[in-house]
């Protein structure tokens, strides 16, 4: 049987699953969460009017913001719901249902960011084929960041011997989106990569 995609199982199992996700995100901004700190990141490190490839970017949340910021983003994302509430909330961006394992774009980015535990819900067999597909929409000299959580099934030396077989390499490895230093006892992962 071949291997799933799990955000795709989700809405099988629970076919108001992207709803709620939308109601969920827009709640925890109504009670004052901060929601910015993956785009505060990446428009740091990002020169100014960079081309930016929002990859697994739901309802735009991260695009939203760096677009906001002066950078042109392209969002893409496998769950038609999420992008349709992208271009509803972001309209100035493009917002392009896709899958990442089959991404090809004409495109080619300065930074490409994959937040919100993406890499968690792909199925396995796709993750080194998803990551060489970031490497080859690079830029010269562009990045690659990647954050996720420990426990999600996908253990942070696999990732990084992933990242290895895909040509890429981390040049930073943090433990939080506010730049902590990861260490070997981090629950999450957040990682600079280039080729």
């Amino acid at each position: 049987m071949a291997e799933e995609n799990l955000w795709l199982r989700q809405i099988a199992d629970n076919p108001g699953h992207s709803r709620w996700y939308v109601q969920r995100f827009r709640d925890m901004a109504a009670r004052g969460a901060d929601l910015g700190g993956e785009a505060r990141l990446i428009d740091a490190m990002a020169p100014r009017g960079a081309r930016i490839l929002d990859a697994g970017c739901g309802t735009g949340r991260v695009g939203g913001l760096l677009a906001a910021a002066g950078h042109t983003v392209t969002g893409v994302d496998l769950d038609p719901e999420l992008i349709e509430d992208a271009r509803a909330t972001y309209p100035g961006s493009d917002w392009l249902v896709g899958d990442l394992a089959a991404l090809s774009l004409p495109d080619r980015f300065d930074v490409i960011v994959c937040a919100g535990n993406v890499l968690t819900f792909v199925a396995p067999s796709t993750r080194v084929e998803i990551l060489r597909r970031f490497a080859d929409h690079l830029a010269d000299g562009g990045r690659v960041v990647t954050g996720f959580g420990a426990g999600r099934g996908y253990d942070f030396e696999e990732y990084l011997a992933d990242v290895k077989r895909a040509g890429l390499g981390p040049s930073v490895l943090l433990g939080t989106w506010d730049l902590r230093p990861f260490a070997a006892d981090s629950d999450f992962l957040v990682a600079v990569l280039s080729r």
